[in-house]
């Protein structure tokens, strides 16, 4: 029975975990370190966005729940999820902080500081970044030693891989505990390097905006294209339905960082472009290559 689907790991998560940011991706680490049986506090702007980011997680442990993926009632998982509207007041003794905002440097930077500010000396602090250079937001902390990447992928219940990314002062035994709970988490960890769009942005993008590219040159429709890697690759969602969970807007903001850090290759399709433009962002527009309207 894995933690990931069946309540608290037997060792590993840390007691208190804090995540600054109730989005898609924030809820999803919440909830998965809720159910693996740690407390767990969520850091949001306001009390507005931090009761949505509640309600979210309490919406996805009741589908859990209804598909049988938890055992316990939702609201008993519930009952260890606290919310706050001030970094400053994480628990110093958290075990790990792990900070989940959009993609924005001078953001990421702003709320890890101030989270580092909070905490104990031994709290390591982590950024779901699936793109940006973790050594530059490393060198803006006091103790860059206890940081890394921890990108978790979305959904993240149901996702089965973590990817670590590495700076050059980040402590070997920091990387092994950050191991240790990802395992507890029932997940597998791959450890990278920090490098722009490190390996699995890196090579996703480049799928997604060649895929994009067929479409805009009408070579074939999303549907058929996503089958193509379906079933001809065996990869388990096609690059346009990924990049409609992903989220049109993000995916474009990590092409744009690649472009501007590898090179042309990266630049974006002018048909991505457009959708952004017109507010087809994918799963939670409810429109992107595909309609969602029924699962978002």
């Amino acid at each position: 029975m894995s933690p990931t689907e069946h309540g608290p790991a037997e060792q590993g998560v840390p007691a208190t975990v804090a995540v600054i940011g109730g989005g898609t991706m924030g809820a999803g680490i919440v909830q998965q370190f809720l159910t693996c049986g740690a407390d767990v506090v969520l850091v949001e702007a306001t009390g507005e966005a931090a009761e949505a980011g509640r309600a979210r997680v309490s919406a996805d442990l009741d589908k859990a729940a209804r598909r049988g993926r938890i055992d316990a009632d939702p609201a008993s998982y519930l009952a260890r999820l606290g919310t706050v509207t001030d970094t400053a007041d994480i628990p110093a003794d958290a075990g790990l902080v792990v900070e989940a905002v959009p993609e924005k440097p001078e953001l990421k930077i702003a709320v890890l500081t101030a989270a580092e500010a909070a905490v104990g000396e031994d709290t390591v602090l982590a950024s779901n970044t699936s793109s940006l250079s973790v050594a530059e937001l490393a060198a803006a902390l006091k103790h860059p030693r206890r940081f890394l990447g921890t990108h978790f992928f979305n959904p993240v219940p149901a996702s089965k891989l973590v990817e670590l990314v590495v700076a050059p002062e980040t402590d070997d035994g920091v990387v092994a505990s950050v191991r240790s709970w990802v395992g507890a988490l029932g997940k597998t960890e791959i450890v990278v390097r920090d490098a722009p769009g490190f390996a699995t942005s890196r090579l996703g993008v480049t799928l997604g905006l060649e895929a994009i590219r067929m479409v805009e040159e009408g070579v074939a429709s999303p549907a058929d294209i996503d089958t193509a890697m379906e079933l001809g690759y065996r990869h388990p969602m096609g690059p346009l339905r990924l990049t409609d969970l992903v989220g049109l807007d993000v995916r474009l903001a990590i092409a744009e960082y690649l472009a501007a850090e590898l090179g042309d290759r990266f630049t974006p399709p002018e048909l991505l472009r457009r959708m952004v433009a017109e507010g087809r962002l994918g799963r939670k527009s409810g429109q992107g290559f595909h309609t969602w309207d029924e699962e978002r």
